[in-house]
């Protein structure tokens, strides 16, 4: 008998110990994930399966523009990106210690902004065409020729000012850790400037090069406004087509997928790309890289190659935005602009909280379980970030408007009353998905925060009679609290930027400054659109501020 209840003890040892962090832990994970395994179950069982007609008629276009994108604008931003990066960290010219944090600019404006600036700018009545028919004397488009602005290639142009700054922070990044010794072999050798940098800094580089290459790649697929101005047709637009023109959710879910599919086919191209790529120090100690003064001509030329970026993403679009601003003030007191300020902050606002909050949660409470599997779950919560936002609305609006409805009828079935529709009939749906778009910053800022915390000082807390939740909140907490701010910021600046979920997920009547913008830049009134999009970029301006820092330390 005693055998007996020592195995049974023994089997009961072996068995998960359950505690609220591990369950919460898991919860939060599930809730995180559920909007992509919900993509998965509309595909595969919808109940107009419209993938044969979509096949034989719009998916080849869809398909063929968003490689296109995808291809042509990777390619320009790594080319820019790492060019700049190349000059900046190598040399010295005018301008270049400016330069190092103005490159970053572009970043905090989003996209679609900048699409509808360049179309401002270069459209029949603008100024550059309005400039040539009075400098030349022609007096109508028939007298000239110039390019088509609404077309695939403005879309290029854009997307490229847009997203080059995450290769150009990459490579700036990889150029700097890199040994000066390399190259002063290469020169001792009688490598020029272009052959050092083709055999000895862009071999060494290639995998941050190809890590900003797919996050430019991404992002391009999940673009919406941009391609929707242009009426460039893409996946992303094939997906608002498919559900709000045809009114068919299962047709929407499978393009989604086919989405995923193009997401997780670039998340493998640059896991390869640096898996194949191995470089060591060979020594504890390596002189950095001292930057070289270069002469008037070619010190001209180097400012003139890295203001291009910035004056294309950053100039253009805010002098043109501001120029609307200051010749229609009275916009900025326009109906509807101060309740979609409330609407950006309320949702931003909460989003980068919780979200914090819950990446706070899953991280420590994977570390408390000390198991495999947890752990190994855990980086599955990050592919909402690779997830368009249209996407992740569709995944997020069908079972939650099911769900909702299923909810308001048995209340009222029970008490008489009709709640509405609690989720979706309000800002919830809006704030779940940017916590799920958005869930990895957190996550990523948070895990390496925790790393950073020696295990001696929780161990010892909890040696002197402190709770799991005293530990974090007396130990941890007070160490990563800066990792914590930034995450915040973070969150809720791409919260304050988000489109695409937010045009799908919004109640009625309920706007934000970001679906402002694209509602009234649509109805071709620009004027109207300069007060709010000037409102996200100085927003956006605060997280290049803390990355143009962080970046200097």
């Amino acid at each position: 008998m005693t055998d007996q209840n020592t195995q049974i003890a023994s089997a009961k040892s072996r068995l998960p110990r359950l505690d609220g962090w591990s369950v919460g832990a898991a919860l939060i994970a599930v809730l995180v994930f559920l909007p992509i395994l919900s993509i998965l179950w509309l595909a595969l069982t919808p109940e107009e399966n419209a993938w044969p007609h979509l096949m034989a008629t719009t998916l080849p276009r869809y398909v063929t523009n968003t490689v296109v994108l995808c291809l042509s604008v990777g390619l320009l931003a790594g080319a820019v990106g790492t060019g700049s990066a190349w000059l900046i960290t190598m040399y010295r010219f005018p301008g270049s210690r400016w330069l190092e944090w103005l490159l970053l600019t572009p970043l905090a404006i989003p996209a679609y902004v900048g699409a509808y600036a360049l179309v401002d700018f270069l459209e029949y009545a603008g100024p550059v065409q309005t400039g040539l028919r009075a400098l030349f004397g022609w007096e109508n488009a028939r007298d000239y020729w110039f390019p088509e602005i609404r077309s695939r290639w403005a879309a290029i142009v854009v997307l490229t000012a847009a997203l080059n700054p995450y290769v150009f922070l990459l490579a700036r990044a990889s150029f700097r850790e890199q040994s000066a010794d390399s190259y002063e072999v290469a020169r001792a050798l009688g490598a020029g400037p272009f052959a050092r940098f083709w055999r000895v800094g862009l071999p060494l580089t290639r995998p941050a090069i190809a890590a900003g290459m797919a996050i430019v790649m991404m992002e391009t697929v999940s673009d919406f406004g941009v391609v929707d101005y242009f009426a460039v047709q893409t996946l992303t637009t094939g997906i608002f087509t498919v559900w709000l023109e045809s009114h068919n959710a299962g047709g929407a879910a499978q393009i989604a997928l086919v989405i995923l599919l193009f997401v997780f086919v670039l998340a493998a191209f640059e896991k390869i790309s640096r898996s194949r790529s191995r470089f060591y120090r060979m020594s504890r100690q390596s002189r950095p890289i001292a930057p070289r003064q270069l002469g008037r001509w070619t010190g001209l030329c180097a400012l003139v190659a890295c203001a291009l970026p910035f004056l294309v993403g950053f100039v253009l679009p805010v002098g043109v935005l501001l120029d609307h601003a200051v010749a229609k003030p009275e916009y900025w007191f326009s109906n509807g602009l101060v309740s979609a300020l409330i609407h950006t902050l309320t949702v931003g606002g909460i989003a980068a909280v919780v979200t914090v909050i819950g990446a706070i949660f899953l991280v420590y409470g994977v570390r408390l379980s000390g198991r495999v599997l947890p752990r190994k779950l855990m980086p599955l919560t990050t592919i909402g970030y690779a997830a368009p936002g249209a996407v992740l609305g569709i995944g997020i609006l069908i079972p939650m408007a099911a769900t909702d409805n299923a909810l308001a009828d048995g209340v009222l079935a029970v008490t008489g009353w009709d709640p509405g529709l609690m989720m979706t009939g309000t800002a919830f749906a809006i704030v779940y998905a940017y916590c799920v778009r958005f869930f990895a910053i957190a996550q990523g800022a948070t895990d390496a925060a925790f790393d950073r915390v020696s295990p001696n000082l929780p161990m010892a807390a909890r040696s002197l009679g402190r709770s799991a939740s005293g530990a974090l909140s007396e130990v941890y907490v007070p160490l990563i609290k800066g990792s914590v701010g930034t995450a915040l910021l973070l969150v809720f600046v791409d919260s304050v930027k988000e489109l695409p979920a937010t045009l799908l997920l919004r109640p009625f009547n309920y706007g934000t400054l970001a679906t402002r913008v694209y509602e009234q830049a649509s109805l071709e009134q620009l004027g109207q659109a300069a007060p709010p999009a000037l409102m996200v970029i100085a927003v956006g301006l605060l997280a290049v501020a803390f990355m143009a820092r962080a970046s200097r330390q």
